[in-house]
């Protein structure tokens, strides 16, 4: 649904890679990662690791093999690691990432009914976002 939405996605990819001072150089997680777009507009933004979780192994498959396509996976000496749980049961972030400066969602779901992450997103600010850190969007 998002995918569609080119006034939305285009929105997010000009607030990450419009914005370098924010990403570059720096750790995001993206909750709810879907497809990966997010993540890797913040990987073509710079970002030195990104952590990309979806509760769907299925999902999370899509995610990885997109990323790896498009030279972003950790496996293929990319920033971005996919990671397929439920972000509230995460024992930890992958890639040697225990703290983050940005989170990144479309936590709102589409229409603000469905799929809305932001209970995840409220969860990762608690226990990773570092001091300083932002979520995007706020």
């Amino acid at each position: 649904e998002m995918l569609s939405d080119k006034p939305r996605t285009e929105a997010y990819r000009d607030a990450l890679q419009g914005n370098p001072a924010i990403i570059k150089g720096k750790r995001v997680l993206d909750v709810g990662c879907g497809t990966g777009i997010l993540s890797m507009f913040a990987a073509r933004a710079g970002a030195a690791k990104v952590v990309a979780v979806d509760g769907s192994e299925r999902i999370a498959g899509f995610a990885r093999k997109i990323a790896a396509l498009n030279g972003y996976a950790a496996e293929v000496g990319g920033p971005m690691h996919v990671v397929s749980s439920k972000l509230e049961e995460l024992k930890e972030l992958p890639g040697g990432v225990d703290k983050v400066d940005v989170i990144v969602s479309e936590w709102m779901g589409y229409a603000l009914l469905f799929e809305t992450m932001l209970d995840s997103v409220l969860a990762a600010r608690d226990r990773w976002l570092a001091p300083g850190g932002v979520v995007l969007p706020d």
